[in-house]
């Protein structure tokens, strides 16, 4: 009804104001092709009572409920994803593991304003792969995401750092190796559609191969926008893909297993 009356003026515009959901009629706005889409999380609102977003996060942190509300992410799944919902909800992964290699995989950003993929993964002694840390970052210089790459992988005692070099071929291995610490760098170059790398690594999910150790809300959006036929999230998947890059390297492509180590998803802290 508030189309219709976008009759008059050189420019008629509406401002549409929500929280994120999956309504049908909010989908059919967000896909017409003069629609401008902005948001942000509930903590970048400074008018709030002190404490609430705690509050908040405590008790919805986490959920899909929580990526709606809190992080003002739309947790919809396209027709046909490669990850519904109903399969990252099943691939959640509790109690210890013993964890035998740990990579980061890194999806570089295109531009300045883009968010570097940055998702840590490990390899368990039971030969199943778990997801163990989005540590992506957005709006970051070369050198601002390149240090968070070192410090993901020092935090997990990563490996091997697996980073794709589409987007700024040699660049990104000098970048990666000037971040003040010793990476043990391998670069890898996308020579097939998203869609043909991801689906492999989907089944990996659907036959309990590979798990998530906690809840990636973000992460898990962009999973859930995946199809056969490419994204359909609009924008870059750089989370969806740094993941597939990091399980491809632990069990599609497994170069050895160093080091041991135990880790328990069911401890309250979590991930």
């Amino acid at each position: 009804m508030l189309q219709m009356g976008l009759r008059r003026g050189a420019r008629p515009r509406c401002v549409v104001t929500t929280t994120p959901s999956a309504d049908p009629a909010l989908a059919r706005v967000l896909g017409l092709p003069d629609t401008v889409v902005t948001g942000g999380a509930t903590r970048a609102n400074g008018h709030l009572a002190p404490g609430f977003v705690a509050a908040v996060e405590r008790q919805y942190g986490g959920t899909r409920l929580g990526a709606q509300e809190i992080e003002g992410l739309l947790p919809r799944e396209h027709e046909g994803s490669l990850w519904p919902w109903a399969l990252i909800e099943a691939s959640r992964r509790t109690g210890p593991t013993t964890l035998v290699r740990v990579v980061v995989g890194v999806d570089p950003p295109a531009t300045a304003a883009g968010t570097c993929g940055i998702v840590v993964a490990g390899l368990g002694a039971d030969g199943g792969a778990v997801v163990l840390a989005d540590a992506s970052v957005a709006g970051a210089s070369p050198e601002g995401w390149a240090r968070a790459v070192a410090e993901a992988a020092a935090a997990w005692e990563a490996d091997r750092v697996v980073a794709e070099v589409n987007q700024g071929g040699d660049m990104v291995r000098s970048v990666l190796a000037g971040a003040g610490r010793c990476l043990p760098i391998r670069t890898v170059r996308a020579t097939r559609g998203k869609a043909t790398r991801a689906e492999p690594v989907a089944a990996l999910f659907e036959t309990g191969r590979a798990t998530l150790g906690g809840r990636f809300p973000a992460l898990e959006a962009e999973m859930a926008q995946f199809t056969a036929g490419g994204y359909a999230g609009g924008g870059s998947p750089d989370r969806a893909d740094a993941m597939v890059w990091a399980l491809w390297a632990l069990l599609l492509d497994a170069k050895g297993a160093p080091g041991v180590r135990g880790l328990d998803f069911s401890a309250p802290s979590g991930l």
